[in-house]
């Protein structure tokens, strides 16, 4: 008989909904739909609107423990004789001091790497319109100087002491962690005090709808999911359209931005670009978009987290045209699963559109096949439990 875990899943939630959100809830139901006890704890940063002026005050102390957070979690903990817990996001409430109540208690701590906050307070390794990993390289006082967090010293200045005081308790190498795909892992093992041997990589994952529809079979287009943001590359996507002209497949652009007017103005100088611009799109039914279009596009100029949108056209056997950097690079098998770009190029992205409009080799039955393999929930709940398990042995 398969052991069962009782889990804490530990999760604070920011002020706008995210992808962090959807993998809490999908990994939640997952572990329960395998027979595990879980039990959840979390706070989300909408409290911070309602905060009195006093406790905001102390915002900068509790960012980096948090003493309702402790109680709380040791508390949970105790009662429902929680084997291992499961921290994904502790920015601002929950706080590090998560991690000590589990210690406290003798429970082992997993944490999921969703971004680089660890190494970079603003968690994106992006600044000024470029890839910056100064804080790597010159110390988190980068980030300071520039006021990287939100665009405020003060809130930067709380990211940054706490950084620094739990890396010089150790914190972070009292601790397993996920990564959701190899270029992470190399990343977060930057922090020399984390162990390789603690640091594991299992993806995100989505559950399959349908039949693959046949390639030959798709509508003529192209999509875009995503914000029209310029570290989303929706400028770079956009001329390359502008390239391939009069004769350019169907683009279907899904979401909303900051560069939204930027796109209009666009198009109104260039009507022939065939791009629509459908604003928001209900998940449902950018997924029926993605089955029936001859490849997902994500031109991001940024490393990324782990965008849920490959493992949507992955289920429905579309490939995916990505950046050649970061997790989009990683997540992307050139020539099996999609093909990769120089990120900043509109030219190289053109030419594969121009390309693979025409014919490819790529097999919708093969992306199925890859995803089957790596990001079903059969393989992830596998991969879940199995550090787990590993965790809880060499705690």
């Amino acid at each position: 008989m398969e052991e069962k875990y009782r889990v804490l899943i530990v999760h604070n939630y920011y002020q706008i909904p995210g992808g962090e959100d959807t993998v809490v809830a999908n990994e939640r139901k997952l572990l329960e739909d395998h027979g595990h006890e879980v039990s959840f704890y979390s706070r989300s940063n909408v409290e911070l609107k309602t905060m009195s002026a006093g406790r905001k005050l102390l915002l900068p102390l509790t960012t980096v423990f948090n003493p309702k957070t402790y109680r709380d979690v040791k508390r949970l903990i105790r009662e429902k004789e929680i084997d291992i817990v499961h921290v994904h996001n502790t920015l601002n409430l929950i706080s590090p001091s998560v991690y000590y109540a589990a210690f406290s208690c003798g429970v082992p701590v997993v944490q999921t790497v969703h971004n680089f906050r660890l190494l970079c307070p603003d968690a994106t390794f992006y600044r000024d319109g470029h890839i910056c990993e100064d804080c790597v390289e010159h110390g988190l006082g980068c980030a300071l100087r520039h006021s990287c967090y939100r665009g405020s010293r003060l809130q930067t200045l709380a990211c940054v002491v706490s950084t620094k005081i739990h890396r010089m308790l150790g914190t972070y190498g009292k601790i397993h962690y996920i990564c959701l795909t190899e270029f992470n892992r190399g990343k977060l093992l930057q922090l020399k005090q984390i162990r390789p041997e603690r640091v594991y990589v299992k993806p995100n994952f989505v559950e399959t709808d349908g039949e693959v529809s046949p390639y030959e079979s798709r509508s003529n287009q192209f999509i875009y999911v995503g914000r029209l943001d310029k570290l989303k590359g929706i400028e770079t996507l956009f001329r390359a359209w502008q390239i391939l002209g009069y004769d350019a497949p169907k683009l279907l652009v899904c979401g909303s931005g900051p560069l939204e007017d930027w796109c209009r103005d666009f198009l109104g100088e260039n009507p022939d670009c065939n791009i629509r611009m459908l604003g928001f799109v209900s998940n449902t039914e950018v997924k029926g978009l993605i089955a029936d279009s001859r490849a997902l596009l994500l031109p991001t100029q940024w490393y990324e987290g782990f965008p849920m949108t490959v493992l949507e056209a992955y289920s429905a056997g579309t490939p995916v045209i990505g950046s050649n950097i970061g997790n989009v690079g990683d997540l992307i098998e050139e020539g099996v699963t999609g093909y990769k770009f120089p990120f900043d190029s509109a030219e190289s992205l053109a030419a594969i559109v121009e390309s693979i409009k025409k014919k490819t080799s790529i097999s919708s039955g093969k992306i199925r096949d890859v995803f089957n393999e790596r990001y079903s929930e059969q393989q992830n709940i596998q991969a879940l439990e199995g550090i787990y398990r590993k965790a809880m042995q060499e705690d």
